[in-house]
Parts: structure tokens; C-alpha cells; sequence
């Protein structure tokens, strides 16, 4: 592959994450911050106190914290590149560090009878989980804006059939932030057919059929190549060996590609390397949780937003006549229908106006979208600019009818045209936020929301709800597709 040259290409690319080395530098920066405030918390700023027994100063028990935490991390997995910039296992895998300190908090305790101070450990442990998380999201989203200026990235080649390599290339598009640019495809297409695919908009070069896998390498200069289509028996052997390319990845995209995450595993079996689809988790001890979080919060969030809900009615009082909060039917969990509180945002003949701009329709599927839609009041362009208007809805979520996180809150007039695969939307609760919240909002199409509600469904986590939550706030403060 040394007829590469870097020049020919607008991405820099020598290498699709920055080196672990630096993602180690910060985690030691994070540990030494909740370190330091820990002994702070507890002893204040004197450096005099030490460890019962052991007689060891508290500071140099602070100092080797760091190192242990590092490798407990490491430990822990939450170096593997396999999942670092992407997914919610990154978290997960952060969090299960912090378990895992406390665990050798305790064993340490009970074995060699070193007692740290209780004040000291309550604050050290919680205080390091949440930098480490807030780092790691911070980085996450400057790799997401270097790969946006074509930073960070993976130089994919597509190899299978055009319906197999499409539907793969658009899923990659739609994931820009995962650092896989198509910039070619393999396909054994009727000679005199087009020279170019078009994935997701954009005119990909065909160079070359799936016998002409290594020659297209060098043609499109690639450093990663996904085999799209079932292979047979020792193809897929034969083309890992024709590679012959050190810094070239073989992945393989499994005809399943909305399965992903903590529900796959490759299990060896009789020397078969067998993708294993885990079900979808819809009880147990992480929905008791999740449970408690959504009423915990629902309930401060509607404490500490009293303030703020006044001054909100008070404005739609003035602006127009009518209530101050929309009332409206949607679905909910297993099909039972509740009632969904807004702010309310239009004219309160709405609802009989709506068929007067059924040809003014910007959505597709079930949906009714205006992007101009006069029914919409002063205050409420604003309150729905900034999602202000949902927030309400939290005490549908203390009420049990919602959660903070999950699919769109359909209408009922939606889910009676449901095909029969979109019903299992409503296995779990509609949320206020969700991945259709993050993904684009209104500005989506119906296929695109209904697939990122399933998707929710089958995968979800308590640590993808805390991602979802935490990309939230960044898709309400840039406020695309809302309208």
C-alpha cells in the first residue's frame, strides 16, 4: 500500500481516535480534581491528616489514587478503542471503574484493615465518576467536530451488493460521528451501468466488482473495507489475506444492522464465530431504577421550575386569550391512551383549523408538520423554539405515563395506521426526550423517526438514557427541527 499519498485526499487521517495516551492524561486530570476536592471536603486544607493504624498521610494516599484509578479504568475497559467517541458502553464502562474502586475500598478494609475516612471516600468516588463522564463527553464532542472537518476518520470502502451496500453507507451517513467516510463501494453491477452510487445523497464511485477488493483500495486510498453481503464459506478468509495491509480494518456489516450494542456478542462456537442477538430487555431491576429516576426528577425539576411555570403562564395569558397548558391525547404504555400536558403554544381553535393546511403538510408518513404554521401564537414560536413547552410534561412523568427517555408520544390517530412492527414502539412509556429529539426533531422523515424508536426500544440502557438526556440539551440549544 505504499503508493498512498496523503496529499490526495482532504481528510487527515492517521488515526480515527486521538492516541490513548491522551484520553489516560485527562482521566488523571479528572481523578486528581475529585482528589483534591475530597481532602478539601474533609480535612481542609491541612496536610497533617493520616490514616488510622497505618499512620500513611491522607495526601499520599490522594496521590496514589490516581494510578489505581487509571487502572482500575483500564481494568474496566474503558480503554478499548473498539468503543471509545461512540455509543453508550463508553459510560457504562466509566461508571462500572467507579464500582469497582469501591470495591477495592472494601477489600482493602476488610483484608488489611486500612480504614479511610467515610467523608473522604463518599466524596473522592461520586466526584471522580462524574468528571470522568463529563470528560469523556466533552472530548467526545470535540472528536465529533474535528470529524466534521474531516479530522478523525475512517476512509471506508463498501463491498456487496448496490441494495446491501446502500442501505450500509446510508446508516454510516446517517452516523457521521462515528468516523467511517464512504468513499467507494464494490458491487458487481451490468457492465455499462453508472460509474457512481448514490448513498444518502451523494454520488459514491463504483471501482471495482468484490474480486477487485485490494486494486480498489489503492484506487480510492482506504484504510478500512466492510463486507456488506453473506459471504461464503472462506470468502471472507481470502479477503482479509488479499488485503495484505497492516493499517487496514476488515469489518463486516451483519444484515441485522439495527442490532447493535449491549444486545450482540460474538460467542465462539465449534469454531464458528456466531453473532449472538441478546432480547430486548423490558422488566428487571434497571426498569425499577429507571422508574425511581424519572419520578425523582420529574419531582425536583417541577419544584425548582415553579418559579419559571408562572412567569410562562403569565405570558400566554397576555399574549392571547385562552388556558395556559394544551391538553392533548397520545399513547402510552401497552396501548393505554393519558392525557399530554403543554405550554400552550397556538390559537385555541387549532385543532379545527388543522385542515385548512393539510396542503401546506411538510412531513411524510403519520406526521403533520408547517414550519410556518399561523396557529402558532408569539409566545409560543418562542416557548417551541426552545422546547420550553414540553416541559410540563414532567408531570405526566411523575404521574407514570411518561419517562424522561423513550419514543415519541404518539397520537391515537397514529397508532391506528401503525403497521403491525412499529406497534412495539409502545412496549415501554413515550418520553420527553428521546432519539428522535437528538437526531433532528421535526426535521426528520417518518421512516427515520419510527426506526430511531425502535432502535430506543431494543437497546435501551441506563446509560444510553443518560446520553440521550445529556445530547438534549445540545440539540435544544441549537434548536434545529423545531418548529
Amino acid at each position: 500500500m505504499g503508493g498512498r499519498r496523503a496529499g490526495d485526499r482532504s481528510e487527515v487521517r492517521s488515526h480515527a481516535l486521538p492516541p490513548t495516551a491522551s484520553y489516560i492524561a485527562l482521566d488523571v486530570v479528572a481523578v486528581t480534581v475529585a482528589a483534591v476536592v475530597a481532602h478539601v471536603m474533609r480535612f481542609g486544607f491541612s496536610t497533617g491528616s493520616r490514616l488510622p493504624g497505618a499512620d500513611i498521610p491522607y495526601v499520599l494516599i490522594a496521590l496514589a489514587s490516581v494510578p489505581a484509578w487509571v487502572g482500575v479504568l483500564a481494568a474496566a475497559g474503558a480503554y478499548d478503542r473498539r468503543i471509545l467517541g461512540v455509543g453508550s458502553e463508553e459510560y457504562r464502562r466509566i461508571l462500572n471503574g467507579g464500582v469497582h474502586t469501591l470495591a477495592v475500598v472494601a477489600i482493602l478494609h476488610f483484608t488489611v484493615k486500612l480504614v479511610f475516612a467515610r467523608g473522604w471516600v463518599g466524596v473522592m468516588i461520586p466526584v471522580a465518576v462524574v468528571l470522568l463522564v463529563l470528560e469523556r463527553y466533552g472530548l467526545r464532542r470535540w472528536l465529533y467536530y474535528e470529524r466534521g472537518r474531516g479530522r478523525f476518520v475512517h476512509r471506508i470502502l463498501l463491498v456487496g451488493s448496490v441494495p446491501s451496500v446502500t442501505d450500509v453507507g446510508e446508516h454510516l451517513a446517517r452516523a457521521s460521528w462515528s468516523g467511517y467516510r464512504v468513499v467507494g463501494v464494490c458491487v458487481d453491477v451490468p457492465e455499462g451501468d453508472e460509474e457512481h452510487l448514490l448513498i444518502a445523497g451523494r454520488r459514491v464511485p463504483i471501482v471495482g466488482s468484490s474480486a477487485d477488493v485490494r486494486r480498489a483500495l489503492v484506487t480510492c486510498d482506504a484504510d478500512a473495507v466492510a463486507i456488506t453481503d453473506e459471504s461464503a464459506p472462506g470468502e471472507l478468509h481470502e479477503l482479509a489475506e488479499s488485503v495484505e495491509a497492516p493499517d487496514v480494518e476488515v469489518l463486516v456489516a451483519p444484515a441485522i444492522t439495527d442490532v447493535a450494542g449491549p444486545r450482540t456478542v460474538v460467542r465462539p462456537v465449534a469454531g464458528l464465530p456466531l453473532l449472538h442477538v441478546a432480547e430486548p430487555t423490558f422488566a428487571g431491576p434497571e426498569r425499577i431504577v429507571k422508574e425511581a429516576m424519572d419520578r425523582l426528577f420529574a419531582t425536583v425539576g417541577l419544584l425548582l421550575l415553579a418559579p419559571v411555570f408562572a412567569a410562562i403562564a403569565l405570558a400566554i395569558r397576555i399574549d392571547t386569550p385562552g388556558p395556559t397548558f394544551f391538553r392533548q391525547g397520545r399513547i402510552g404504555l401497552e396501548g393505554r391512551r393519558f392525557a399530554i400536558v403543554k405550554f400552550r403554544t397556538m390559537v385555541l381553535d387549532a385543532e379545527s383549523l388543522q385542515p385548512r393546511l393539510n396542503d401546506r403538510n411538510e412531513a411524510d408518513g403519520l406526521l403533520f408538520k408547517v414550519r410556518a404554521d399561523p396557529r402558532v401564537t408569539r409566545v409560543g414560536r418562542v416557548l417551541r423554539r426552545w422546547s420550553i413547552d414540553e416541559l410540563p410534561q414532567l408531570w405526566n412523568v411523575l404521574r407514570g405515563e411518561m419517562s424522561l427517555v423513550g419514543p415519541r408520544p404518539p397520537l391515537p390517530a397514529e397508532v391506528e395506521r401503525y403497521e403491525h412492527h412499529v406497534t412495539r414502539r409502545l412496549l415501554v412509556k413515550p418520553g420527553m426526550t428521546g432519539l428522535w429529539q437528538v437526531s433532528g426533531r421535526s426535521d426528520l422523515e417518518w421512516e427515520e423517526s419510527v426506526r430511531l424508536d425502535l432502535y430506543y426500544v431494543d437497546h435501551w440502557s441506563p446509560t444510553m438514557d443518560v446520553a440521550i438526556i445529556f445530547r438534549t440539551f445540545s440539540a435544544v440549544t441549537r434548536g434545529s427541527g423545531a418548529y
